[in-house]
């Protein structure tokens, strides 16, 4: 799980939003808490849906090793995509710090790639192997927000 997690979100969420902007400049201030508050927020939903799926799903996230069972736990339970949107979260992270549009040229880039491995790949894999209990999880539960707070 650990090689997974630097080489997959990794490189798309840390290394190379770097190495597209460059030596750009810093923001600070408000701005830089604002990053580091991103930054966070997708390490927490990443980190924590790595563990659901450790512990839960008997898995990784790596879909060598995918989970044995389907994981509903933690963000789980608000979006069917919590790792992917924990790495957008890093990237606007990173296009907030830099104050870099191209970085959101970027997260729009990937998100469109995750939405067709998601869509072609994924959940047509989630849906043979889980079957009944993945569709009626896809009805309750959005694939990238939640669908209601609350209940």
């Amino acid at each position: 799980m650990v090689l997974f997690t630097v080489v997959m979100p990794g490189t798309f969420a840390g290394l190379l939003p770097v190495l597209i902007v460059g030596d750009k400049a810093v923001a600070g201030g408000a701005t830089l808490v604002l990053a580091c508050g991103l930054f966070a927020f997708g390490l927490v939903i990443y980190l924590r849906s790595a563990w659901d799926f450790a512990v839960f799903g008997s898995g990784t996230p790596a879909p060598i090793d995918a989970p044995k069972r389907l994981v509903t736990q933690g963000f789980y339970r608000y979006t069917r995509k919590p790792m992917y949107v924990a790495s957008l979260t890093v990237v606007m992270g990173w296009a907030t710090l830099f104050g870099a549009a191209v970085l959101v040229g970027y997260a729009i880039a990937l998100f469109v790639f995750f939405s067709l491995f998601i869509r072609l790949y994924e959940e047509p894999r989630l849906a043979r192997e889980f079957g009944e209990e993945y569709a009626t999880y896809a009805s309750q539960v959005g694939r990238w927000l939640p669908r209601r707070f609350g209940g």
